[in-house]
């Protein structure tokens, strides 16, 4: 934790636009370069930052390490029932275009976005998870 009083200002007014950024890149990562895995890596750096220059444990606050567990899980499952949803509905796995028949180019988007959502929830809390393991551990004295 840091007490310089312009380090907390700067970290607190990059905050919010780094956490904005992140999002851009998540809902234009299907149109463009970007998606799931940068987006991840930008949130928890994010929360690496902040965590930086507020503290541990005012980290572990904002993202309680049970709460990283199950983005993890939850990540995964979009992933993952993305694709079986579309085996259910008659295609290939992670074949988008059955979720919208009529219009296969606005299942490809659904499905696309459903996926990059997954892979940035499941990229964003393993990074955070890694972070929390090597920060907490304390120095064998």
């Amino acid at each position: 934790m840091t007490r310089s009083p312009v380090l907390r200002v700067v970290a607190k007014l990059l905050l919010p636009y780094i956490l904005l950024f992140a999002l851009y890149v998540q809902f234009h990562g299907d149109l463009g370069a970007g998606g799931g895995f940068q987006a991840g890596v930008i949130f928890a750096a994010a929360m690496i930052l902040y965590s930086l220059v507020f503290g541990f444990a005012a980290a572990q606050r904002v993202v309680p390490p049970r709460v990283a567990e199950v983005l993890m899980a939850l990540g995964l499952l979009l992933y993952g029932g993305t694709g079986v949803a579309g085996l259910l509905a008659g295609g290939n796995y992670l074949d988008y275009a059955v979720f919208s028949p009529r219009h296969p180019q606005h299942g490809q988007h659904w499905g696309i976005f459903a996926v990059e959502l997954g892979v940035g929830l499941a990229v964003a809390a393993v990074m955070l998870t890694i972070f929390f393991s090597f920060a907490g551990r304390r120095r064998a004295e």
